[in-house]
């Protein structure tokens, strides 16, 4: 028939016209396909493909695990199945199109498929192939690019966990929003990052957050803005299983800017170290004492050097889940480990000042420091569990 005999054409004697014919059949989709790729391949396989991207991923129910994907097979020109997932990985369900293969049996199935050999080699052929195509519009058609990415990043991302064997070259497909252009726009590669890092930056900073906006204004960034140090604004669901996989980017550590003590290695200078370490001493006596008013409520006080302007700010131990994280599993139901933050004080903030001068009885230090708390909770994206009770203490402040 019609549709057959378009793949099994030499490229050069298919019009642009007739691709999109074809796709627009054959998928439904009314718009004209993103882009497409035809390759026949010879050797010890041999197998034709014809793959396509749409426009939109409104187009179709990318985000729907459950929904049936992959596409269409054909066996000598023969139809065998709609559907085929095994021909593409998971992360690439936004691909639409077909393959042709020349050595299988007409009477395969989705078990036969499964622990076929020659379907994974397909499958690793056509994954590389589009992997390439996305390489070549990133490198020579960045407009274009963002086109896809606008639309399909979120998708792409999933492959940094699910395909380890081509990680390395999704990541270089990646695009983030950073400190650096301060919007919501996904168009910093890691290897434009890399290019940028300050002399003597040994890793790449990234902070998540639920929103762009709570990415943007969380407190754990303000020490890095002050040296200007460009960080990864992560607010995509998916963000919190990239940094989970991707460990480093061309020798260069994902260090998350909320998590673990801050070690800015040459990055401070030695008059920076003195002056944390004299601060860690003269506000021993505060750290005590907030402790022991917030008690069971975290895992310990400590001096920070990551804050210039707020007072504290709550951060993960190095090999404790993120609060980001933790909150994404509970909201889906999964059972979230109950961890305790570590409460990071700026000792040079006035309202630390303040509560030094506090006595322990009759002076309102425990409501300080439970307001404390809980300001720096808000701040990076948690919710106190007694709102009521924190209007009283802030009332009671007030007042005097």
């Amino acid at each position: 028939n019609n549709a057959t005999a378009l793949w099994t054409l030499p490229k050069d004697q298919i019009t642009d016209g007739k691709y999109k014919e074809f796709y627009n059949h054959f998928t439904g989709d009314k718009h004209d396909p993103f882009t497409w790729i035809h390759n026949k391949i010879e050797g010890n396989q041999e197998y034709t493909t014809l793959i396509y991207i749409p426009q939109s991923a409104g187009q179709f129910d990318f985000w729907n695990h459950e929904k049936p994907r992959g596409l269409k097979l054909y066996v000598k020109r023969v139809f065998i199945m709609d559907d085929a997932e095994q021909l593409m990985p998971t992360y690439m369900r936004f691909v639409r199109g077909v393959v042709d293969v020349a050595d299988l049996p007409l009477n395969v199935s989705r078990e036969i498929l499964q622990e076929s050999k020659d379907i994974e080699q397909i499958r690793s052929g056509c994954t590389k192939r589009v992997l390439s195509l996305l390489e070549d519009l990133a490198e020579n058609n960045a407009e274009k690019y963002t086109t896809f990415w606008n639309q399909f990043g979120q998708l792409l991302k999933e492959g940094v966990g699910e395909d380890q064997a081509n990680q390395a070259r999704i990541a270089k497909l990646l695009r983030f929003a950073t400190t650096t252009t301060d919007s919501p726009e996904q168009s910093v590669s890691l290897t434009e990052y890399v290019s940028r890092m300050k002399p003597g930056q040994d890793k790449i900073y990234y902070v998540t957050a639920e929103t762009f906006q709570g990415a943007k204004n969380s407190p754990h960034l303000e020490i890095f803005r002050k040296k200007g140090i460009e960080v990864l604004l992560l607010s995509d669901r998916v963000d919190e299983w990239v940094v989970s996989h991707l460990r480093d980017f061309e020798g260069k550590a994902l260090q998350s800017v909320a998590k673990g003590g801050l070690d800015l290695g040459e990055l401070e200078d030695a008059s920076e170290k003195q002056a944390r370490a004299e601060a860690e001493s003269s506000a021993k006596d505060l750290v005590e004492r907030l402790q022991k008013a917030l008690g069971d409520k975290l895992k310990e006080v400590r001096v920070t050097h990551r804050l210039t302007d707020s007072p504290a700010c709550l951060v993960a131990d190095e090999h404790d889940p993120g609060a980001n994280l933790q909150r994404m599993l509970k909201m889906m139901g999964q059972n979230a480990p109950e961890i305790k933050p570590i409460l990071e004080i700026n000792a040079q903030h006035p309202m630390l000042k303040k509560m030094e001068l506090l006595p322990n009885e009759g002076g309102h230090f425990d409501d300080y420091a439970s307001v404390l708390f809980d300001e720096a909770l808000l701040a990076e994206g948690g919710q106190i569990e007694d709102p009521a009770g924190f209007v009283r203490k802030i009332n009671k402040l007030m007042l005097g």
